[in-house]
């Protein structure tokens, strides 16, 4: 399998396949909504984007990273929203990195929204309906994250080499600039077991696909046999 990482900005045209990585915290907390019942998440471009899209929709629930902030329900965190049923909800999610990044490949063919807690079901479904060639869109800190990166190299590895150590890829992680301002309390919105729950391997058993639904990019759930 041919493989690429790249950030955001380093993308000159969209790729075939693409798996865009943000492990703090955007898709750590996809996954998290996700088995909190939650039916899908709308990828918003902007603040506004997320607010009229609840103001249109006043059940669905809209989640930004940073400080809590009027208009939305929920924060960028993984700590915080393991205690909030979602069941049947659409979340509408914005971010800094990790929404950026998953709408900037909307025109590839298939995209992959990941980190370490859906790996495995990530790498399998590469497997499967993969391709010869995989772009890794690493979204944190402008293509420079070494948590972002070394979660897509795990899972480029993994992909080709099922048996694959994940120890070396977490202690990049658990070592990167953004795992310290988390547990340091210097981003906002933070909850003390966040980086913990980053860096859980294969807590959930499915790969999460972003798909083009009318002027909507969705994200949705699919395990093997979705």
């Amino acid at each position: 399998m041919d493989t690429r990482f790249l950030g955001t900005a380093d993308l000159c045209e969209a790729p075939s396949v693409a798996v865009v990585v943000d492990v703090m915290r955007a898709f750590t907390v996809a996954a998290w909504a996700f088995a909190q019942g939650a039916e899908k998440i709308v990828l918003a471009e902007s603040l506004e984007e997320a607010l009229a899209l609840k103001a249109r929709h006043p059940d669905w629930m809209a989640l930004k990273d940073g400080p809590p902030a009027p208009g939305f329900d929920l924060v960028n965190s993984p700590g915080l929203l393991r205690s909030v049923d979602l069941g049947g909800r659409t979340v509408v999610q914005k971010t800094t990195a990790g929404t950026v990044g998953a709408l900037a490949v909307k025109e590839a063919s298939l995209v992959l929204c990941a980190g370490f807690v859906v790996a495995e079901a990530t790498a399998r479904l590469l497997r499967t309906r993969g391709g010869d060639s995989v772009t890794f869109v690493v979204t944190g800190e402008a293509g420079q994250a070494e948590e972002d990166l070394a979660c897509a190299q795990y899972i480029a590895r993994r992909t080709t080499e099922t048996g694959t150590d994940a120890a070396a890829y977490l202690r990049r992680a658990a070592d990167s600039r953004a795992a310290a301002e988390l547990a340091e309390g210097v981003r906002q919105g933070v909850h003390p077991d966040d980086v913990a729950l980053c860096l859980e391997v294969d807590r959930f058993p499915f790969a999460m696909v972003a798909t083009s639904e009318g002027s909507l990019m969705v994200l949705r759930p699919r395990g093997e046999s979705g």
